[in-house]
């Protein structure tokens, strides 16, 4: 494991990349156009056999910000994640999810956020998106600070909004563990050493979610927010009820 810094304003974007080739361009379209422009974007492809690699080639091409990592053996997303913050060299390790979409402002917002506070883990409300990343209308909003008690009943960090300040938060703390949900054990992990979260209320990303996987997704979803509980929090099977359904009822109320 590595925690190299070499810059005190640049931050690193962390993006891992299977099979995004329908989305890849422009959520680097939209990367490329954020006013604050001191970044560098790591696209870590998990051996990907389709045309992301040619796609993100052609547009690293004219950029040198954009940089390109390629796996040979597909891993999945928390050691993609991880090989981008090995490479990372900037003090602030963003997460973008490959076919998610960030707004022109959003780091340049999330770190003024973040020095207004004096806070070194900051996330921002979100929007949905269909499957062409066209807002839906249905916005998840975010409170101002989230402690680990509090976050274990209501899974509102969402990844792409995340932002990390690598001289406030060890370095350990952010490698995410190869578990499912690997994310959400994550931000537990770092609030549960003390650390809180600060909540930026404003819609600064779009979260693209296609139709079909919906469904599809939501008994996973319910089976690994139970894993967490017992396994990662290591809660009693009572707690662990308990937080569960306050869980389904926030997550619910979160779609409507």
């Amino acid at each position: 494991m590595s925690n190299l810094v070499t810059s005190d304003t640049k931050v690193s974007i962390i993006v891992p990349v299977y099979k995004a080739q329908d989305y890849i361009r422009q959520t680097i379209e939209q990367v490329q156009k954020q006013t604050y422009s001191d970044f560098e974007m790591i696209l870590v492809l998990d051996s990907s056999n389709d045309n992301s690699e040619e796609i993100i080639r052609e547009m690293a091409s004219g950029d040198e910000r954009i940089k390109l990592i390629c796996k040979e053996k597909n891993e999945g997303a928390a050691a993609a994640r991880n090989d981008g913050i090995d490479a990372a060299e900037g003090r602030y390790i963003a997460f973008l999810d490959a076919d998610d979409i960030w707004d022109p402002y959003k780091l340049d917002k999330e770190l003024a956020f973040m020095k207004d506070n004096n806070a070194g883990f900051v996330f921002t409300a979100y929007e949905f998106g269909d499957e062409n990343a066209k807002p839906t209308g249905k916005v998840v909003h975010v409170p101002k600070t989230l402690s680990y008690k509090q976050a274990l009943s209501r899974t509102i960090i969402f990844t792409s909004t995340v932002l990390i300040d690598r001289k406030a938060v060890p370095g350990e703390l952010i490698y995410m563990p190869h578990i499912a949900s690997e994310d959400t054990a994550t931000w537990w992990r770092i609030l549960k050493s003390g650390i809180t979260a600060y909540g930026l209320d404003e819609v600064h990303v779009i979260y693209r979610r296609p139709s079909k996987s919906l469904s599809s997704n939501k008994l996973k979803a319910v089976k690994r927010i139970w894993g967490l509980y017992r396994n990662i929090a290591e809660l009693s099977i009572v707690s662990s009820a308990f937080h569960f359904v306050a869980w389904g009822l926030r997550a619910t109320l979160r779609r409507l």
